[in-house]
């Protein structure tokens, strides 16, 4: 029962060495100091709360348990100079409403939510929620597998989902964490996806942001329940064999009268100036990365998630918007470097030490960024002069790719150097292949519709993406959606069209999702060396008059080699020559063309065998067909070259297709 008492004091729970590590951008557990922390202060239970408001004249803390009247539950400030606000309210119990009533210098007053809240009210309420998370973790076997195989080649498959839209009940009502535990959870692993990833699920007002604009960066959205059952999701993703990746923004947030935008009555985490700190494109207001206490607080954060909530990995958004000091603006909108240039130094020292912090506690861990441009290094060491991100998505291939598949078959030959020229850089970063859901809303329509023909020329360019995809060096990641060729455009509004899935197109393309990802997880050669030249040998690259592109997947030098063969057009190319690294039989070992996926049956001989005949620079070579828009994939059953020579093949083949060796994974 809450005394009536006013808040005092009592005994800090912030020490001298808590405050020289936030001062010094250093203190990355600040969940474990700020915030509200249910506790017991001699002898007296209640609730310590601590906030950083360093321009304020007073801050006292507002609730449903005074009224939300300020003034009683006064906080007081610290003695240090830190700027922290701090105060004991005996008697309040774990559920409590509450914000920070904050007098600003110029006399107004503010309510803020707390940054460091673990719960918060559901929207279209803003309070933040006295809470204490109590879960008993059952994913052990999940968190020691992820040890033991960090550093080690890995498939790595993900499924990107917005929670809330996923699949509606009653046509408008998204289920609850606990709900999707006991419907998305099998449904992913029954596809074979390795991760699946959640666009943003921090707090947030506004549900049309798609999570991306964030007031709670410390607690799930209560849209769905509480912070345990978002853990139980997590738990059960984790006891089904499949990480849990989460979206991550640490580039900008909303203006929000209860969030962090002007949260002491100054621009606190944001830059005064608006050529620094308003994002033009977003309408929100840009971190600070120059500050300490806010670099601080953006790395305990990403550190929060991971070791709370058991997340196995981070993808960053909109990094280029953090590394460009001109992102989407005029000549005369944007304060240069001190050196003159575009570059945002301090988010560049920011996004390394986020990295080297990330990987120093949970090396397991991995961290994806959403970078959109050149910039050399995302993906590399910090220690070799990179950003320290473990894969980057590789924006150029889903450009190129989906333009080039735009394009009606008979016009592609005119166009062949968009299917082929991802291979010139496709090894100078650790690349992610992403088709997100960026690619599936604001007008572009679904997938399907960016291809072209009759019904059935459709669903088979769209298998022939996925297969193209899947056998390209590179991790892979699939929107929602995809995996069955979703006809309308993506909105939040409605559940995903599951009504499609009776329909004999849709299930193939179901099904072939399903093959790859099994086929993916299952054959080495395709992760091996999927960031690495090693990976990737090119056998045909230049017949664009056929539309036509083969290579060989590698993996370690026991794998046996892939032969990928990628026919762009609708016309069957038969008796097509195929050099190969020696003799022997090889068997089709993945066909995009069998009509079990909805393809049209063209019948392949169970074995062919290799002819000592020149073909595309190889002693030996095959004799195939090619079926109409289909990636096949075939595999020696005894290869006669020892694979160390096939190896140095590769790498010789790499050489002369792109001049010049891309950095190995670092």
């Amino acid at each position: 029962m809450l005394s009536d008492s006013p808040s005092t004091i009592a005994t800090s729970l912030l020490t001298d060495f808590d405050i020289s590590l936030f001062q010094s951008g250093k203190h990355f557990r600040l969940y474990e100091k700020l915030g509200s922390r249910l506790t017991e202060i001699d002898g007296v239970a209640g609730v310590y709360f601590a906030v950083w408001a360093p321009n304020a004249r007073e801050v006292s803390v507002i609730g449903d348990f005074n009224r939300w009247q300020g003034g009683r539950h006064q906080l007081y400030p610290r003695w240090d100079n830190s700027g922290i606000w701090e105060g004991f309210v005996p008697g309040l119990e774990r559920g409590a409403l509450y914000k920070y009533r904050i007098i600003a210098p110029d006399g107004r007053r503010l309510a803020k939510g707390d940054p460091f809240a673990l719960y918060w009210e559901t929207p279209p309420q803003t309070a933040s929620v006295v809470w204490d998370s109590k879960y008993a973790w059952k994913d052990q076997d999940w968190m020691k597998k992820r040890q033991q195989n960090a550093g080690q080649p890995q498939a790595f498959s993900v499924y990107e989902v917005h929670l809330g839209s996923w699949r509606k009940k009653d046509r408008r009502q998204s289920p609850s964490y606990r709900e999707l535990a006991e419907t998305l959870v099998p449904y992913v692993a029954d596809l074979g996806f390795t991760h699946v990833e959640f666009m943003p699920v921090m707090e947030h007002p506004y549900d049309p942001s798609w999570g991306y604009q964030i007031t709670g960066y410390f607690a799930p959205t209560s849209r769905f329940g509480t912070p345990e059952d978002f853990m139980y999701l997590v738990d059960a993703f984790h006891r089904a064999g499949i990480g849990v990746l989460l979206d991550w923004v640490p580039s900008h947030f909303p203006t929000d009268a209860h969030g962090l935008a002007d949260f002491d009555g100054t621009h606190l985490y944001d830059h005064e100036d608006p050529r620094q700190g308003f994002h033009p494109d977003w309408k929100s207001a840009i971190f600070n990365y120059g500050r300490h206490e806010v670099r601080a607080f953006l790395i305990s954060n990403a550190l929060f998630w991971l070791e709370r909530y058991h997340i196995d990995g981070l993808r960053v958004d909109a990094v280029a918007s953090m590394l460009y000091l001109d992102y989407s603006r005029d000549d005369g909108q944007w304060i240069p470097n001190q050196y003159g240039g575009n570059e945002n130094l301090e988010a560049v020292d920011f996004l390394k030490e986020f990295n080297e912090t990330v990987y120093r506690e949970f090396p397991d861990a991995i961290t994806i960024a959403e970078e959109s441009t050149a910039w050399t290094g995302v993906s590399r060491p910090t220690y070799t002069g990179g950003l320290g991100f473990g894969q980057k998505w590789m924006m150029g291939w889903m450009h190129d790719t989906l333009k080039y598949f735009k394009e009606d078959p008979i016009h592609r030959k005119y166009h062949h150097n968009a299917i082929t020229f991802s291979l010139v850089y496709a090894f100078t970063e650790n690349f992610m292949l992403p088709l997100s859901h960026d690619e599936v809303v604001h007008g572009k329509g679904a997938l399907i519709d960016r291809m072209p023909g009759d019904e059935w020329q459709r669903f088979a360019n769209m298998r022939l993406l996925l297969g193209y995809m899947f056998t390209h060096p590179g991790s892979k990641l699939l929107y929602m959606g995809g995996e069955f060729a979703q006809t309308s455009e993506w909105s939040l509004e409605r559940g995903l069209d599951w009504w499609l899935l009776p329909f004999q197109y849709h299930q193939g393309v179901q099904q072939w999702v399903k093959a790859l990802n099994h086929f993916y997880t299952s054959h080495p050669s395709l992760y091996h060396h999927q960031f690495a030249p090693e990976g990737f040998e090119w056998v045909e690259l230049h017949d664009g008059n056929n539309s036509v592109v083969i290579y060989l997947r590698k993996g370690e030098a026991t794998d046996k080699p892939l032969l990928v063969l990628c026919n762009f057009t609708p016309v069957v190319r038969e008796e097509y020559q195929v050099g190969v690294p020696g003799g022997g039989q090889w068997k089709c070992v993945l066909n995009g063309d069998d009509a079990s996926y909805g393809g049209s049956g063209y019948e392949l001989p169970a074995k062919v065998k290799a002819e000592r005949k020149t073909a595309q620079g190889r002693d030996h070579s095959l004799v195939l067909s090619l079926p109409p828009l289909a990636v096949t994939v075939w595999v020696p059953l005894r290869c006669s070259v020892p694979m160390q020579l096939v190896a140095m093949s590769a790498l010789q083949g790499t050489r002369k297709a792109r001049g010049k060796l891309g950095k190995k994974e670092g």
